[in-house]
């Protein structure tokens, strides 16, 4: 098939081995975090009824209105064909999970983080795809700014393990529960009576849809209109108000930057009170790599209990850019330790069993790969960047020996064929055998 026919859809791309050495680095720092301080992980469907979302997330979200990728289901038990969404966040489907499962029953608060694919049919654009990323953590059951601020902590933690975090500056502010926020709209509604034709078209439909929505503009006509509009915080009660400085308290007690913006909202109607997002020092809030906030209501919205929760996710892919703008090498175990090369059937087959002792060590071994000459075998193992070689030609098979050749010092010498295996251990060391165990205290890779 000629090069080119197919392509990534729209919006995708490949997640490449150079781009997972940073993913499992991520997630590395992630689970690690998470298990110290109590995270279990859950993995909910990638997709749900659009229902859950609707409730979820806001029917005149963006997220809603524009975004969500249905997919149609033509048969169903009922014979009314259902709707389906894939997943644009984790938040409704954990708590949806809470929920189902009856996690009310367990000790509260219950921690739970995931990590995967999220999906969302937006115009791609920089920073923005339609299958992206993310790790997610939710604190249910408990509504108390202390866990507001353990959270936050977490996620401080491992953007500095990712060497991040002083690229990122955090935003923070607290939007009153869901009657001040009704009670700002209509005062909001009323002081754009008149002047909606000065607004763009998007920012005209928010105002009908989701007039929260306009604070976070980036439209200079409607910025330059808010500056004599109402704002949030004189709408704010002063339990709220009180929560905040609790917040902000602890924060300081645990050593944590931020800064405070009124402006700040969050495109979800399950928000309230507490809402962070982590702006890129340079780009500020066009590329945030991730936010979170408070969502009390939720849980109730989806049918259950009230049950207030603390969550935030971060975007794996705007991570790695940053990762890479500070030149962050994600460390990785993929280089090649020890070519095979060999010539002829005899030397193939001998070459195969140590390839599989070499591999059951710990070291990374390539070879016995095809017919080709030695010199063109040497040529691949220079490509490979491969720190040693080992040449098996039909003189090596009779006399019981194999040539072993450092690359870097382009030195060789010949020694027994039995002593092949503990004299590379030997060179590439015991500390650098990348051995695993199926136990107890195996740690999972994915």
């Amino acid at each position: 098939m000629a090069s080119g026919t197919f392509r990534t859809p729209k919006g995708t791309s490949d997640v490449l081995p150079e781009d997972h050495q940073y993913q499992t680095y991520i997630k590395k720092a992630v689970r690690h975090r998470c298990r110290q301080a109590g995270f279990k992980r859950i993995d909910p469907p990638i997709f749900e009824k659009t229902s859950v979302f609707e409730r979820g997330i806001g029917q005149h979200t963006d997220i809603v209105e524009k975004e969500l990728f249905l997919v149609k289901s033509h048969h169903t038990d009922e014979g009314e064909p259902e709707e389906f969404a894939l997943r644009p966040e984790f938040t409704a489907g954990i708590c949806r999970s809470y929920i189902e499962h009856g996690m009310k029953q367990l000790p509260q608060p219950v921690e739970l983080y995931s990590i995967g694919p999220c999906f969302r049919h937006d115009r791609p654009q920089k920073g923005r795809y339609r299958q992206f990323h993310q790790f997610d953590l939710e604190v249910i059951g408990l509504h108390d700014a202390s866990l507001d601020a353990q959270l936050i902590h977490v996620i401080n933690k491992i953007f500095k393990d990712l060497r991040i975090y002083d690229r990122l500056t955090m935003q923070l502010n607290n939007i009153g529960t869901a009657q001040n926020r009704k009670d700002f709209v209509a005062a909001l509604k009323d002081y754009f009576i008149g002047k909606e034709r000065n607004l763009p078209e998007l920012d005209r439909t928010r105002l009908e849809t989701n007039p929260l929505r306009l604070l976070d503009s980036k439209e200079e006509d409607t910025q330059i209109l808010l500056k004599n509009a109402p704002t949030l915080d004189q709408f704010i009660d002063d339990e709220s108000k009180q929560y905040h400085e609790t917040l902000k308290e602890y924060l300081d007690a645990l050593g944590a930057t931020y800064e405070e913006n009124p402006y700040l909202v969050r495109g979800l109607d399950y928000y309230n009170q507490t809402v962070f997002e982590y702006w890129d020092n340079d780009t500020g809030g066009k590329n945030a790599v991730g936010g979170g906030g408070r969502y009390d209501p939720l849980i109730e919205m989806l049918g259950g209990e009230p049950t207030p929760g603390v969550g935030f996710a971060g975007g794996m892919e705007r991570i790695i850019y940053q990762m890479k703008q500070a030149g962050v090498q994600a460390p990785h175990k993929d280089q090649i330790d020890i070519f095979v090369a060999q010539l002829g059937p005899e030397a193939k087959k001998m070459c195969l069993l140590l390839i599989s002792q070499l591999r059951d060590l710990g070291i990374h071994t390539l070879g016995a790969l095809g017919e080709a000459s030695l010199k063109s075998q040497m040529r691949l193992a220079d490509k490979f960047q491969a720190k040693y070689t080992l040449l098996l030609g039909q003189m090596e098979v009779k006399a019981g020996t194999i040539i072993l050749r450092d690359m870097a010092a382009g030195k060789q010498q010949e020694i027994a064929f039995k002593e092949a295996v503990p004299t590379i251990v030997k060179l590439l060391g015991e500390d650098s055998l990348d051995t695993y165990t199926l136990n107890d205290k195996f740690e999972e890779e994915e």
